[in-house]
């Protein structure tokens, strides 16, 4: 056993490999080579790659939820909407590995222990402005982890680089609309 590696060590070792070479090319073997090691020095730390992707997924989720935590503080409204949804953009963009490993299906246990309880709770915050009422609000929780998560994805994957207006433009005029549905959200 090599003086050092811990669970937390390779977890974050993983994430910095995730950002560089993407999450699905994480595996238990390329992390020994980063470390270079031998891949069974490093079972006695983790059980499997999804062990390890599991840990990263969960780091990733606490790390969101500790920077969407912050650009809260204190806003209301749009503001809190806007500031909330540029902390997933922010993140994707300096994080991509990272960002899609917080994508990853964790199994009930793990989501249960996760970050993803606070995620929720912040997003139930910023709709307390709204005045949603359940089911209403549960789904208003889903449309902007769909609207974030799609808009983010798209953007990552190039798919606003080729024509005007400026992806920042379309971003802000999101969030103009989502902020106005809200406000008007639909009677069922």
């Amino acid at each position: 056993m090599r003086v050092g590696l811990t669970a937390e060590r390779l977890a974050r070792a993983g994430a910095e490999l995730a950002d560089e070479v993407g999450f699905d090319q994480v595996t238990v073997s390329a992390l020994a080579r980063r470390f270079d090691v031998k891949v069974a020095s490093l079972y006695s730390h983790l059980k499997s790659s999804h062990d390890l992707r599991t840990r990263i997924a969960l780091l990733a989720l606490e790390e969101l939820a500790d920077r969407g935590a912050a650009a809260l503080a204190g806003r209301a409204g749009k503001d809190a909407l806007s500031a909330f949804a540029d902390v997933y953009r922010d993140y994707a963009r300096e994080h991509p590995g990272r960002y899609a490993a917080a994508q990853f299906k964790l199994d009930p246990e793990a989501a249960a222990a996760s970050a993803g309880g606070r995620h929720a709770r912040m997003t139930r915050a910023i709709l307390r402005g709204y005045d949603l009422t359940e089911p209403d609000e549960t789904h208003a929780v889903r449309l902007l982890g769909s609207a974030f998560h799609g808009y983010v994805s798209l953007e990552m994957q190039g798919g606003f680089s080729h024509s005007a207006p400026d992806s920042q433009e379309s971003w802000t005029r999101v969030m103009d609309a989502l902020d106005a549905l809200l406000r008007n959200w639909p009677a069922p």
